[in-house]
């Protein structure tokens, strides 16, 4: 991933010398399970310990010569491993096969990114809520197709968002254990040059489940699942910056991303305050989900293993797990300096004469003993005439003169039809329901 969309913690979890570090313990830990089965010298296993304890460093490019000759880079790691270690290191990889490392590896690596991405996910959960109870009766416009429709509240956005993106942790949490597995079980996952307990051991020491049948390879349908899970997340991201964006258009302005001072909004226009960062989200969640249909198709491999997975997860682990990192980093930045403007939204819920209030007249008309078809006629006709007046006309006072209207409902059972707060009674218990608490 380009450093531009990068954070040095996610980034670490995929360096190469991670990477390798893993490995090693990998090949370590197996090597202890395999010395106390019988299997190789326990001094073989305590040698490579002594190395490991010494932290050395791990030379990639010293690992990567020796690949451009082998072409095979578990076998150039265990050959640079070797070199340092010495003739005890012969027994490093008894019995297993490439993809237990590779695979296993993996699986540390996807579950540490995961990690990351929970604490992310509880930061920004944390924001919402602080920024829904701070506007929890903040009234604003409900919008379906774009256009106005009725009363909500500011806070009842946002607390929407919240129980979208609590549902997205639990989904990752339901993610990260089914990633979460080791294999080491040997040439097409049989076991026949190791044993089980080896891979139990391995597991235990890294803290991942058993894979029940690894075929060699860790069945791709967990990978599947998991990537598709951070396109949902990074949907989700997509959705509310692009609520923030559709906010922020000049039209509306009811709230907008924070403007530093010195920001600059264009190179030509001086008075430009543009939605950069939700932007940026949206075309950072295109790339998100964009790496979904890659790990679909890797579920389908050859019998118990071919590789054509292989170059496709060396680019989505690291880059869909280091795009979403950042991009749940710069949502909650969003949310966190948004700045709302109440005023605004109560002028654009004024603006077009009332309009937002039709159906409860024409509730209120059904009520006092007209067909809902009269009753939807009645009320649209007069909305009607305050939509073509760009809401000069007042809705309440055409139909106060409407004598059809009039004969149903009284001026005050009228204006009592016309109460904002009659929208946002239920408030509460949305809210009591996201948050758990009044």
């Amino acid at each position: 991933m380009i450093p531009r969309y990068s954070r040095p913690e996610m980034v670490a979890i995929w360096a190469p010398e991670a990477k390798f570090a893993i490995w090693f313990e990998i090949e370590a830990h197996a090597t202890d399970a395999l010395a106390e089965l019988g299997v190789v010298p326990r001094e073989a296993a305590a040698a490579l310990w002594r190395w490991w304890d010494t932290k050395p460093t791990i030379d990639v490019a010293a690992i990567d010569a020796i690949e451009a000759v082998t072409k095979h880079d578990v076998i150039a790691f265990l050959t640079w491993v070797s070199e340092q270690v010495g003739p005890e290191a012969r027994f490093m990889h008894q019995g297993m096969t490439s993809s237990d490392v590779l695979d296993t590896c993996l699986s540390v690596q996807l579950a540490r990114a995961t990690d990351l991405l929970l604490a992310d996910l509880d930061r920004l959960l944390e924001v919402l809520k602080r920024r829904a109870l701070e506007h929890k009766m903040t009234p604003t416009i409900g919008r379906s197709h774009g256009i106005h429709a009725e009363p909500v509240t500011f806070g009842l956005k946002l607390a929407q968002a919240y129980a979208e993106f609590d549902r997205n942790r639990q989904r990752l949490i339901a993610a990260r254990a089914d990633i979460a597995t080791c294999a080491i079980s040997g040439a097409v996952g049989t076991f026949a040059n190791i044993d089980p307990r080896v891979e139990t051991h391995v597991a235990d020491k890294l803290g991942l489940a058993v894979e029940p049948v690894s075929t060699q390879v860790i069945p791709r349908d967990r990978h599947a699942m998991y990537f598709a899970t951070l396109g949902v997340i990074a949907s989700s991201i997509e959705r509310l910056a692009t609520e923030v964006r559709h906010l922020q258009r000049t039209e509306v302005l009811e709230a907008e991303e924070y403007f530093s001072p010195g920001q600059k909004g264009s190179s030509a226009m001086p008075h430009k305050r543009n939605p950069v960062l939700t932007e940026n989200l949206t075309g950072l969640a295109r790339m998100v989900r964009g790496y979904v249909t890659p790990a679909l198709e890797n579920v389908a491999l050859w019998h118990e293993r071919d590789i054509s997975h292989s170059s496709v997860e060396r680019y989505i682990g690291p880059d869909a797990t280091i795009t979403l990192d950042f991009a749940l980093a710069r949502l909650t930045g969003v949310i966190d300096k948004l700045l709302v403007y109440p005023e605004r939204m109560q002028k654009n819920l004024d603006r077009m004469g009332g309009l937002v209030h039709s159906q409860r007249v024409l509730l209120a008309l059904t009520q006092a003993g007209i067909s809902r078809e009269d009753s939807y006629r009645l009320v649209q006709q007069n909305a009607m005439k305050v939509w073509e007046s760009d809401g000069a006309l007042s809705l309440l006072e055409l139909l106060k003169a409407d004598p059809e209207v009039s004969a149903r409902l009284s001026a005050a059972e009228l204006e009592d039809k016309f109460d904002l707060g009659y929208h946002l009674a239920q408030v509460d218990v949305i809210f009591d329901r996201v948050f758990g608490t009044k």
